[in-house]
């Protein structure tokens, strides 16, 4: 081989060994590389940063919580963005809100000194040293530490110089209402979610941040939400009751004004309270409303033509079906028209009136007011009614008088505004103008009807068992009831609820106001009594004489133009029908005495 050639392998070698060189040298670089993103993959899956087009989502894993995770939106310039909407009251005041804050979490992989990190934590925010060591050595990679910290305690928790220590800005729902509003506008949880109330109802629509260019609008008057809650509050305290449940409706727009329920509750941090407390009283709970109920028989009766104004039924005899003795509390012995029967609220006389018209219509006309089903209200917390599956004889005359069937105070108000406006029933609704645009209601009584009802449910005011509740230039009607409460299939006498429930002006009615009270001890101010009368009625008084100003109603102290005394005679009972043919002949009515001042 000559030396020419030689050269030219030698060279040739040469040029393959550099190439080879080269090839590795670039394959260990790009496996060094490989390393690194891998290495820095399995960071971001504890903290990852999704660019968006105008904003960035930062999504941290939550091992505490069930492995779940939260999502914080930030802008460009790393600015938090809130994700809930406002809710605001018909007015446009402030009712819940959200702002920024931030929250504390640890990676314990990087703490070196697990002994002194947990010894600084624990001092800077009050927490259980050992315990907090045990969770620090787990030897998981993500551990709060506590959730919306204050400014200052931010400060604090930067100012420990823990390596591993981190910020994560997040939402903190606020209620400047407090407890006032607890039970309507509900509550959320750590994740920003909505578990209760409008908060829960409205959960997709407030999160959506592309929906909340307006704030959620309620229905709800903050200013009457305070008017009824301190005077309920009161009355509790007062009387020593165990809690109680108030409403404010707006006739003419089916709209709910105020709903309170006590016991209430923090809807900063609910589950601090008992669950008793976090029970919305007005949708969920179910009771006997006892004499209310009389409002309904009176109705039905009108309607299914059995009984009129003239009508007069036997209140001195007791009325005995099976086993079973129907009698009065406070009995007047002797045959009373129908507007005594409302006024002076007689058992006897309501359950032979509801067995003159049947069990199968009496179902009938309480299905067609709402009885028989969930209210429809922007709420998730309603209940159902409670009534009994074999309707009999003796089921009709109790529940005549609001005995043996269980409904929410919020059925009561739908019910009651259908009675006294016109004949149709309301469509309720939580949220302002929630009501516009739809169509009327479903006509269940007549005009007549409903216009006598309003003059009986006067005269409970003016010479019944409700004078307590009557308001000077206001007008008020309205019907008290006093259920002993049923526990374990038996009646406790010495455990009532009481009601009373009102509407005004009588003459052109729109308003409505519940107020039940719980368990009520009555005292030397009510003569030892715990009824409608005493306890509910004064309440509601003090309600309608505070909110009529507020919400620029004139009182009228003029004497209605009608003419009282003919209205007497056309409604004059005639000869009495004999409830039985034993049945003694009625005594001459007394009712004009107490009649014609229902007159409007």
């Amino acid at each position: 081989m000559s030396r020419q050639t030689r050269k030219v392998i030698i060279k040739e070698s040469t040029g393959r060994r550099i190439i080879e060189q080269s090839r590795l040298r670039l394959w260990c670089v790009g496996l060094f590389f490989v390393l690194c993103f891998a290495s820095i993959s399995v960071r971001m899956i504890e903290v990852a940063v999704i660019q968006g087009k105008h904003s960035t989502f930062i999504t941290v894993a939550d091992p505490e919580e069930g492995g779940g995770s939260e999502q914080v939106e930030m802008k460009k310039n790393d600015e938090p963005v809130l994700q809930r909407g406002d809710i605001v009251d018909r007015n446009g005041e402030l009712i819940a809100t959200s702002l920024m804050t931030s929250s504390v979490f640890v990676n314990p992989k990087e703490i070196k000194n697990k002994e002194e990190a947990a010894s600084k934590l624990s001092k800077a925010f009050g927490m259980d040293g050992k315990q907090l060591l045990a969770h620090l050595k787990e030897g998981k990679s993500f551990l709060w530490i506590k959730r919306n910290l204050t400014p200052k305690e931010e400060n604090v928790a930067n100012a420990l110089g823990i390596p591993g220590l981190y910020f994560l800005p997040e939402e903190k729902r606020v209620y400047p209402h407090g407890n006032e509003l607890s039970h309507v506008v509900g509550y959320v949880g750590l994740d920003n979610k909505g578990l209760a109330g409008i908060e829960k109802e409205f959960d997709t629509r407030l999160r959506n941040a592309s929906l909340n260019t307006q704030p959620l609008q309620l229905s709800l008057d903050v200013r009457l939400q305070a008017i009824m809650h301190e005077e309920m509050q009161a009355a509790v305290d007062q009387f020593s009751a165990i809690g109680a449940t108030g409403v404010i409706m707006d006739l003419r727009s089916g709209e709910l004004l105020s709903m309170v329920s006590l016991p209430d509750f923090d809807p900063h941090n609910p589950m601090a309270s008992k669950d008793a407390t976090r029970f919305n009283r007005a949708t969920l709970g179910t009771y006997e409303m006892g004499s209310t109920f009389k409002t309904f028989t009176m109705a039905m009766a009108m309607e299914a033509g059995t009984a009129n104004m003239k009508s007069s039924y036997d209140a001195d005899h007791p009325l005995k079906i099976a086993n079973y003795t129907i009698t009065d509390a406070h009995p007047m012995h002797r045959w009373l028209t129908m507007p005594e029967i409302y006024a002076f609220s007689s058992n006897l006389g309501t359950a032979r009136m509801a067995l003159d018209v049947g069990t199968k219509k009496q179902h009938a006309f309480l299905e067609s007011v709402g009885m028989m089903k969930p209210v429809n209200i922007e709420l998730p917390e309603k209940s159902s009614t409670l009534y009994p599956k074999d309707w009999k004889e003796i089921n009709t005359a109790t529940i005549a008088y609001g005995h043996g069937i269980a409904v929410s105070p919020l059925h009561l108000v739908q019910g009651i505004a259908a009675m006294v406006d016109g004949g149709t029933m309301p469509k309720l609704t939580l949220l302002k103008d929630g009501n516009k645009g739809k169509a009327e209601g479903t006509r269940v009584i007549s005009e007549k009807t409903s216009e006598n009802i309003r003059r009986l449910m006067r005269l409970v005011v003016d010479h019944g068992t409700g004078t307590k509740a009557d308001v000077p230039g206001y007008r008020v009607a309205g019907k008290t009831g006093t259920a002993e409460k049923n526990t374990g299939g038996k009646y406790e006498a010495n455990a009532k609820l009481a009601s009373f429930i009102a509407t005004f002006p009588v003459d052109d009615p729109q308003y409505i106001v519940l107020v039940m009270v719980d368990e009520p001890k009555g005292d030397k101010t009510t003569h030892g009594f715990a009824t409608g009368g005493w306890i509910s009625a004064p309440v509601v008084n003090k309600v309608i004489a505070r909110m009529g100003p507020l919400l620029n109603i004139r009182p009228n102290y003029d004497t209605p133009k009608d003419d009282a005394e003919k209205f007497w005679v056309d409604n004059t009972p005639g000869k009495p029908k004999p409830v039985a043919a034993t049945t003694p002949a009625a005594p001459p009515s007394l009712a004009k005495r107490y009649f014609h001042v229902a007159s409007f």
